[in-house]
């Protein structure tokens, strides 16, 4: 078991390598707040189970967190229609980009699981049953600031506006799904909840803080309170696995050995249940769309802790 020293060694050691390298993709450039980002900032910090820090690099910055969002988005849904929310989204791999059409049309308006954007949009359309948008938002933003113990976390305006503007291919979806009855709210109201979700905006501090009910069977670690039941949150773990990189996700689960979800704004939450939830941030992307430089920090991560799950 790696001690506070260990940690907070292979944290400074990780940051300083990471800091050196060159090799670090392209930020994303289809929303156009995403592509003013600087390609040189990496934050990486750590929250074990007994609530102690590590951090290094730019880890107090805020920064887009986009899909990150949904493992938040479903761990509300499900508490809300519980495992009713799988008749309307799969939970398997999809195999194809985050945005893909055809495997939409393939499967008649099913999305193949929560992470991909056609399963999150489904997921927000849920969360927005029975509600105004506005309130819908609010109980998302509610729920993360709880999870993170931090009041200050809030939407960058602009990432969504900007989102709004050019997220022609998530109308597309929406629509899709709308016409094969899996959205039950307006097109055009889920997916104002949906852009607004994806630019909330946390530095990597407050995601590994918020992340670490996922670490410990579900369990608030400040409040004691249960989040969700501790086998919801294996549940929400192994769709993590398995679906949290898109098409990049065996190749994470095989690099890593963690449950993980990334973001096109370079961030990656990742659980090492019973040891602590971690967050990396690295803006440039891979061909996949998730952080090049953010996967082989937590690569190094789980090598030097022996924190991967499948370690002996």
């Amino acid at each position: 078991m790696a001690g506070k020293a260990d940690i907070e060694r292979v944290v400074s050691d990780i940051c300083g390598e990471m800091r050196a390298r060159s090799d670090r993709g392209e930020v994303a450039t289809y929303i156009p707040e995403l592509a003013r980002v600087d390609v040189g900032a990496f934050a990486l910090a750590i929250v074990d189970t007994e609530g102690n820090v590590y951090a290094g690099g730019d880890s107090d910055t805020p920064f887009s967190i986009q899909s990150v969002s949904k493992v938040f988005t479903l761990t509300l849904a499900l508490g809300k229609v519980g495992d009713h929310l799988w008749r309307r989204v799969g939970r398997e791999p999809s195999g194809s980009p985050f945005n893909s059409i055809v495997q939409l049309e393939y499967e008649r308006g099913i999305p193949r699981n929560p992470f991909i954007n056609a399963g999150a949009i489904a997921v927000t359309d849920v969360i927005l049953s029975g509600h105004r948008p506005k309130e819908a938002l609010g109980e998302i933003l509610r729920f993360i600031r709880f999870l993170a113990d931090d009041a200050s976390i809030s939407i960058d305006e602009a990432v969504a506006a900007s989102e709004q503007r050019t997220g022609f291919r998530n109308v597309a979806l929406a629509n899709y799904m709308k016409s094969f009855g899996v959205l039950e709210n307006p097109v055009e109201l889920t997916l104002g909840v949906y852009f607004h979700h994806c630019a909330i905006a946390m530095s990597c501090r407050q995601l590994a803080m918020a992340g670490r009910f996922l670490a410990q069977n579900g369990r608030h670690p400040t409040t004691g309170q249960q989040v969700v039941l501790a086998g919801r949150a294996r549940r929400i773990n192994a769709v993590m696995m398995t679906c949290g990189h898109y098409d990049g996700s065996g190749e994470f689960a095989f690099r890593v050995g963690l449950p993980g979800k990334s973001g096109v704004g370079g961030g990656i939450l990742a659980v090492a249940p019973g040891k602590g939830s971690i967050a990396v941030w690295s803006p440039g992307l891979d061909a996949s769309g998730n952080s090049r430089l953010g996967q082989i920090a937590l690569e190094m991560l789980t090598k030097r802790l022996g924190w991967s799950i499948f370690s002996a």
